[in-house]
């Protein structure tokens, strides 16, 4: 680093990004994408004849789109340049001081704590990897739960969500929601119940645009004006217009939306039921992959022979020996499957 770079940033580190490799060089299971191509890349060409001309800052067509399927208001939403702006935007409106956040969930929310001068206060988890409600009652500071966690992919309940909003009345609670359209839970209703809850999304996994970056942030009209006052201070054309045109055809195809996402549930219930007859410990997941460990051989050396085979995943040496498995297509998955049969038959 240079002399010039602020001091108080002169021991961050910065969050690590899962291995993008050449494309096909490797079954790319390591970075919870989905393995389903966008609708609508035909509609690009009509709006790249406009690209001379800035985007709409407003999102207008997406946010009328978006707030008709999900039944919000225009002023109850705001998108973003991915959902780790929209967080960002979030750390600066609502963070002063302090952030509490599990210990083992989305990487970012310590690299932000860190970038914005805030403590954060990382709450661990149970002994079995699930988050505890009652530790995070009456902590007097933002608190952010990614709901399902990752990289777990555990649930928490609506009820426990609520619990901890009605003992944290006086300040806001981040919910996460990146991998909720693979699970049943989801808090976008209780924006119209509580004044104190922001709801984060994203288009990256379930509907399949993790390359054109489009979040959003779901809340009462006066949290969505904080960010809004965030986001043009920061940068009011954020979100480009050719991500604007793919986000309002992923809504209006609904029905291609569910369909992907049904496969993957389904193939991800089809990869547990495998594992598990392999002698893997396997996390309920309600996430687009599992967090998996087999009884006898590490997770780095899991890894490092599925990469062998040309599959990505992910290992997290700090937490275990487990490793996180994106699902991927059936034909993709019928081809880990056979090497992982090769490579734990070969262990044994």
């Amino acid at each position: 680093m240079s002399k010039f770079l602020v001091q108080n940033l002169s021991n961050l580190v910065a969050y690590v990004p899962g291995e993008q490799p050449k494309k096909n060089e490797f079954i790319k299971l390591n970075t919870n994408e989905n393995p389903y191509p966008p609708p609508g890349v035909d509609i690009l060409s009509d709006v790249a004849i406009n690209l001379n001309l800035y985007n709409d800052p407003n999102c207008t067509k997406l946010t009328n789109v978006f707030g008709k399927y999900y039944n919000l208001a225009e002023d109850e939403v705001i998108f973003g340049n991915g959902s780790d702006e929209i967080l960002a935007f979030c750390y600066m409106a609502f963070c002063e001081k302090e952030i509490a956040f599990p210990n083992i969930s989305y990487g970012f929310y310590s690299v932000y704590s860190e970038l914005f001068g805030l403590a954060g206060q990382k709450i661990p988890l149970t002994s079995d990897f699930r988050i505890n409600k009652e530790d995070y009652f009456n902590l007097g500071k933002t608190i952010i739960i990614a709901n399902p966690n990752a990289p777990t992919g555990i649930v928490l309940s609506l009820e426990d969500i609520e619990d901890i909003l009605k003992h944290n009345q006086n300040n806001i609670v981040i919910i996460d929601e990146a991998y909720a359209d693979f699970g049943e839970v989801t808090c976008k209703k209780l924006i119209n119940q509580y004044d104190n809850i922001v709801v984060v999304g994203t288009f990256s996994k379930s509907r399949n645009l993790a390359g054109a970056r489009l979040g959003y942030a779901i809340a009462n009209r006066d949290l969505i004006e904080d960010i809004k006052l965030i986001k043009n201070s920061f940068n009011p054309y954020n979100v480009n217009a050719l991500t604007q045109a793919l986000g309002v055809v992923s809504i209006e195809q609904d029905e291609y939306f569910k369909e992907c996402v049904d496969k993957i549930v389904t193939e991800r219930k089809r990869f547990i039921s495998f594992l598990d007859e392999l002698d893997f410990h396997t996390l309920p997941s309600s996430a687009n992959f599992v967090f998996t460990k087999h009884n006898t051989m590490s997770g780095a050396e899991l890894a490092q022979k599925l990469r062998e085979h040309k599959i990505l995943v992910r290992y997290f040496d700090k937490i275990g020996e487990y490793v996180r498995i994106t699902i991927g297509t059936t034909s993709q998955m019928d081809y880990v499957r056979q090497k992982f049969i090769k490579i734990i038959k070969a262990d044994v």
